[in-house]
């Protein structure tokens, strides 16, 4: 793919998750040709992002994106692509961020009418099921909330409220897609996917820790994707942070790196941590 090429599908990505993000924030506010999202302390979804992509930046950015999160008692989080404008980056170098880590962004392509649970690099687990779950079934969105989540706190701690709302919030957007993956009837993974624009992005799978290594979260993939197909889609898109098992079972299954994203931090006393 020509370097142009890679511009023009982070330009397009990176503001898709902007809108995204408008979708689970209580306050958002436009900012240099992307949004602040605001979705509780601790959230996912409160960051900023899309930002730089049309050219220099004006002054007072950073110091606006930095007074509208810490007035809210939350840490300043800026996601930036490679191709930001360099305005960006050095407006907030100058504002005391800091590089907090890097999330590479995956693409693969979706082919209308493709098995795609065939390709499958093993065997389907054996007494796996993988099911969408509906939004009026309060038992199964409490089980998919539960298991979702699982895997982005340490064991033994509550998720933010923050992080809670937007899980029960994505199973009833239009658009989005939640899955639980049952072994002998146990609910033992979970997934979601939102399609915009013929793109669907998968996030937050998990899967609990005695059915790791299992080919559950491939499975999970896969249904995803086959959901994406049936929806339109043209490509799919993950992001994983480097090195970890969803970036493997993700390039297992046909997913290529497109571009990697910095997250910048603003540290301060008080101030609740971006994740």
């Amino acid at each position: 793919m020509p370097i142009e090429d890679f511009a023009a599908l982070a330009t397009a990505l990176e503001r898709a998750q902007a809108e995204a993000m408008r979708e689970f924030a209580l306050e958002s506010r436009p900012l240099a040709g992307g949004w602040m999202t605001f979705a509780g302390p601790g959230a996912p979804a409160t960051k900023a992002c899309g930002l730089g992509l049309g050219g220099p930046v004006p002054d007072g950015v950073v110091e606006e994106a930095r007074d509208f999160f810490e007035s809210r008692g939350a840490e300043a989080r800026v996601e930036v692509c490679p191709f930001v404008d360099p305005s960006l980056l050095n407006a907030l170098g100058r504002g005391g961020f800091q590089l907090q880590e890097f999330e590479n962004v995956l693409v693969r392509p979706l082919v209308p009418g493709q098995d795609l649970r065939q390709q499958m690099p093993g065997a389907w687990p054996t007494g796996l099921t993988v099911e969408p779950i509906h939004p009026e079934d309060a038992r199964a969105v409490d089980a998919y909330v539960r298991v979702a989540l699982s895997g982005f706190v340490p064991e033994g701690q509550t998720p933010a409220e923050g992080l809670q709302r937007m899980a029960r919030l994505a199973v009833q957007l239009p658009g989005y897609d939640s899955f639980v993956a049952r072994a002998d009837g146990q609910v033992v993974g979970a997934a979601g996917c939102a399609t915009r624009a013929g793109t669907t992005s998968l996030f937050g799978a998990s899967v609990l820790p005695p059915f790791r290594g299992r080919g559950v979260q491939q499975a999970l993939i896969l249904a995803r994707l086959q959901c994406a197909s049936a929806r339109g889609s043209t490509r799919a898109t993950i992001v994983s942070n480097p090195g970890i098992p969803t970036e493997r079972n993700a390039a297992r299954l046909g997913f290529q790196m497109a571009y990697a994203r910095a997250v910048l931090v603003r540290p301060g006393a008080g101030l609740v941590p971006s994740r």
